[in-house]
């Protein structure tokens, strides 16, 4: 890993990027890349069931208390980066403004990382819709015929899909394991700032125990006690097998 790594985070709703990447966030970031986090929507409407269940409650209320929620997590990360672009969420929906918005971003960022959902969640379109959409803006950040502003073109970036909750319904293949054992402590505090789905913390403490021991079983380092998986949407490329 170098400290020249630029990485994005784009995640659908406010707690997403928590779940399934919070502690290989927290592992770049400590070892000096830079992160930027998009958070496309507070997930008031599909994801804040919890919140809802108070006596009075309003959607801006839920925005509001969302909003803070994330920028805790962020902050136990160490995300100093982080957008939140509001967007509606079930459904998220995406036409030409929202597709430049995010090359736009692309561009001004150039990473050579990008962490997203996956391309297939069986329980949350929203999450599949995101998928594409940060697919194809970064296919036409890499185009010089997309003309956005002064904004420059970007080289091919890696792409990872984070994990999906349903994972064998949603035929899921890990392409990659981060040993998060470094950070866990990190993201279990970061997981625990949202109220609206407390019932994800112990399923993700569980699921980065069971990671790690993938990780472990694959790589033969005793050390690795939690990870995370992502699945890869390119090939690797190199001059030798590592």
């Amino acid at each position: 890993m170098s400290n020249k790594d630029i990485m994005l985070v784009v995640s659908a709703h406010a707690a997403d990027y928590v779940w399934r990447s919070g502690g290989t966030i927290a592992k770049y970031i400590n070892l000096g890349a830079e992160v930027h986090v998009v958070i496309l929507s507070f997930g008031v409407r599909g994801e804040s069931n919890d919140l809802w269940k108070q006596p009075e409650q309003t959607a801006e209320n839920v925005k509001r208390m969302r909003k803070a929620e994330t920028f805790q997590a962020a902050e136990i990360l160490g995300i100093r980066n982080i957008e939140f672009w509001d967007y509606e969420d079930y459904p998220i929906t995406f036409d030409r403004q929202r597709e430049d918005r995010l090359v736009e971003k692309i561009r001004q960022v150039q990473p050579n990382i990008i962490l997203t959902h996956d391309k297939f969640d069986v329980i949350n379109p929203d999450h599949n819709k995101v998928s594409e959409y940060v697919f194809n803006c970064s296919v036409m950040s890499n185009s010089n015929g997309v003309e956005i502003g002064e904004t420059k073109t970007t080289t091919q970036m890696q792409i990872f899909g984070f994990e999906p909750h349903q994972t064998e319904l949603s035929h899921y293949k890990p392409g990659m394991f981060i040993d998060i054992t470094s950070t866990y402590d990190q993201k279990v505090k970061a997981m625990e700032c949202f109220q609206a789905q407390g019932h994800l913390i112990e399923y993700y403490k569980q699921r980065a125990f069971m990671r790690g021991n993938h990780a472990r079983r694959l790589s033969g380092n005793k050390s690795y006690k939690y990870a995370e998986s992502f699945a890869r949407y390119f090939p690797v490329v190199g001059e030798r097998f590592v």
